[in-house]
């Protein structure tokens, strides 16, 4: 057939013009047959292979404040387009970081993370961070993915695994606690975008959950000291005044006594706060033996009072990690940001003078 055509098309260039307009139905003819080669029924045309998380944009959400994400923070613009198939965290063996389980003290309240794996159960408020901590590192040393199944949380063993329910629907996810927060007085775990994304909250910001910490499978608390031991905690050489401030005054400031003036703490400065040349009076956020749960806790803060002028600024000296904000030029004018972060945080920060 094939040879057919081929041969009355050339006959047809060969011919006279008129001759040639005779053999144009029989040309036309042989051009509307069937082809040749018919396609195969299983037989697909090449299409590009799928993306495991194309990144997708959709319509900015109003951004809420007071339990949920804050000023320059939310759920950005792009999302995975499998976000709803984003898989619970697995549990598993892995050793404690060095430092993010070591007593820290933040807003004149100290926390003593658990050492090890241990039952722990608590219901309260749930919140959680977006894009404004996307890519930024965590008190694990790994940087917050948004889109991950993560968490922050006070004390819980970092890091270690956690179920957490959405008392109003059920729903239930399992998260990694990689990160230390949220300091909130109200609030008793952060997670991460993808984490209140499928527990169905993201919208109103903040829920009721249970949380309830999970051993990874074939693991007791006792095993689990016994191949993954956690180091105990070095002694910080700190100057009598700045343990004193650290340990004593933390102990005995609380939500319940925010409301009294802060006591003016006289600090001796150490080589590192004197080359950074301070002066002057400054609110104490928090002081760790980690240098990163003290840049978590800067970042948390950022978010949590987006409204500051001065700067937050990371101190290291003495063995600790000093979150100082400041300076201010008299203790009076200190005690009144003091007071405004206790009216949003339910805790209140420590006056040091350098």
């Amino acid at each position: 057939m094939k040879r057919a055509e081929c041969g009355l098309a050339e006959l047809a260039r060969r011919l006279p013009y008129s001759a040639a307009l005779c053999l144009l139905p029989w040309i036309l003819a042989a051009c509307g047959g069937q082809p040749s080669r018919p396609v195969e029924s299983g037989a697909r045309t090449a299409e590009p292979a799928k993306a495991p998380a194309k990144m997708v944009r959709k319509a900015n959400l109003l951004q809420k404040r007071g339990g949920a994400y804050y000023k320059d923070d939310g759920p950005g613009d792009e999302f995975p387009d499998n976000l709803d198939e984003i898989p619970d965290a697995q549990p598993r063996l892995e050793p404690l970081h060095r430092f993010a389980n070591r007593p820290y003290v933040v807003l004149g309240k100290a926390y003593e993370p658990n050492a090890s794996l241990r039952p722990h159960q608590e219901r309260g408020v749930a919140s959680w961070y977006g894009k404004k901590f996307h890519g930024q590192p965590t008190s694990i040393g790994e940087p917050y993915d948004m889109f991950s199944m993560t968490a922050a949380h006070p004390t819980l063993a970092i890091p270690s695994y956690a179920r957490v329910t959405n008392v109003s629907n059920g729903k239930s996810v399992v998260v990694r606690v990689t990160d230390r927060g949220p300091f909130h007085a109200d609030r008793i775990i952060d997670l991460s975008y993808a984490a209140a994304y499928r527990l169905g909250y993201v919208d109103n910001g903040s829920t009721q959950v249970e949380v309830e910490s999970i051993l990874p499978a074939g693991a007791t608390t006792m095993s689990y000291a016994q191949v993954m031991p956690a180091p105990r905690p070095a002694r910080a050489m700190v100057n009598p005044v700045e343990r004193d401030e650290i340990e004593l005054l933390a102990a005995r400031l609380g939500a319940d006594k925010a409301a009294t003036p802060s006591p003016l703490v006289n600090v001796t400065p150490t080589a590192a706060t004197a080359s950074a040349n301070l002066r002057g009076v400054f609110l104490q956020l928090g002081a760790f033996v980690s240098a990163e749960n003290a840049e978590s806790l800067r970042s948390h803060l950022l978010r949590e009072l987006d409204w500051l002028n001065e700067k937050i600024q990371v101190n290291a000296g003495g063995g600790m990690h000093r979150v100082h904000l400041g300076p201010y030029p008299s203790r009076i004018d200190a005690e009144k940001v003091a007071e405004r972060i206790r009216l949003a945080l339910g805790y209140k920060p420590t006056l040091v003078a350098h």
